[in-house]
């Protein structure tokens, strides 16, 4: 179970996971050696899964963000989560989600256009055995973008 301290280190390292041990400690008010046995025991228990950077996609020629959802299609060749990695392994697409409801899978996907990620529905994801239909929102502005 985390306390307080955890949390409190893991909303620093969520902000800039750049941020030093001694850093973090200082800003705490704590031993920099009980910080960092804090981060290790987190990262071997899986509650910090990796540390990364956060991109700027529009600075990186990808602008567009989408969110699309896919109806499952039954088929004998594939499972729902076979499709669902086959989706998450196409270039742009950046998560990938089984959902519950009219739909079965959400994926968020970046491009450079409206046009490239209406060629990634109409001629890559709609040609996969499994895919149904598809609906396609485009992204006006995130509020909040974690990854």
């Amino acid at each position: 179970m985390l306390d307080e301290k955890d949390l409190a280190i893991l909303g620093i390292l969520k902000k800039d996971s750049r941020r030093s041990t001694k850093a973090i400690a200082m800003e705490l008010e704590m031993p920099r050696a009980t910080v960092h046995e804090r981060i290790k025991r987190m990262v071997e228990k899986e509650v910090i899964r990796g540390f990364t950077v956060k991109l700027d996609h529009s600075k990186m020629g990808r602008p567009i963000t989408a969110f699309i959802l896919i109806s499952f299609l039954p088929e004998p060749s594939i499972s729902q989560r076979n499709l669902a990695h086959d989706i998450a392994s196409m270039e742009g697409v950046q998560e990938v989600h089984l959902i519950s409801g009219e739909y079965d899978i959400l994926a968020k996907v970046r491009g450079t256009s409206m046009e490239s990620i209406g060629s990634l529905v109409i001629d890559r994801i709609r040609m996969l055995p499994g895919v149904g239909r598809t609906l396609t929102c485009s992204s006006f502005a995130a509020i909040k973008d974690e990854m």
